[in-house]
């Protein structure tokens, strides 16, 4: 009886020292990172130009293949005073292959595109429509929490004259990560 109590004391201790130390690893809920990105869009309202900008996104992967990502794209034409402007929300399923983290994505969102008067010199409209986006890209990490990316994305905005809207877009970023884990 006096061996007895000792070991269910050690062991009652150290379960409860292990249960301790598991609850603060599983405290945080998963991945986040933010950035900035410079795009290029094949824009199929102007055939003669390329459009360019820059964006913002964060992603925040909850599971190990599974996350949410929202973004914003403002490209602009650099001859006319031609817009378009995404904000998009979506889900993204990535794998990840030793440090490479290609993955695909699916978004919602709304854009807006600034209509050019006849002789190109101003704006004659601002105008919203409803868009999905599809995409798929590779996120790199270059040094500790910096992640570098390469993506495709196509849109297609609803109810623009005559046929819609479809962009191709390419763009390219970089970008902070935090990772899961244990807290500091």
């Amino acid at each position: 009886m006096k061996k007895l109590i000792p070991a269910l004391l050690v062991c009652l201790f150290s379960g409860c020292s292990a249960w301790c130390q598991a609850r603060p690893t599983a405290s945080r809920a998963g991945d986040l990172q933010v950035g900035v990105d410079y795009a290029v869009a094949n824009s199929d309202y102007d055939q003669q130009h390329k459009i360019r900008g820059y964006g913002f996104y964060a992603d925040f992967d909850f599971r190990e293949h599974f996350g949410v990502e929202v973004n914003f794209h403002q490209l602009n034409d650099p001859f006319n005073p031609i817009y378009e402007r995404s904000y998009e929300a979506g889900a993204r399923y990535v794998r990840r292959y030793h440090f490479l983290k290609p993955y695909v994505k699916a978004m919602y969102g709304r854009g807006v595109f600034n209509f050019p008067t006849a002789d190109n010199q101003s704006t004659a409209a601002n105008l919203a429509y409803n868009q999905v986006d599809f995409g798929g890209g590779l996120d790199i990490p270059i040094i500790s929490r910096v992640n570098v990316r390469a993506e495709y994305e196509y849109q297609h905005w609803f109810g623009f004259p005559p046929n819609g809207l479809t962009p191709g877009m390419v763009t390219v970023g970089v970008a902070y990560h935090f990772p899961a884990g244990k807290p500091r």
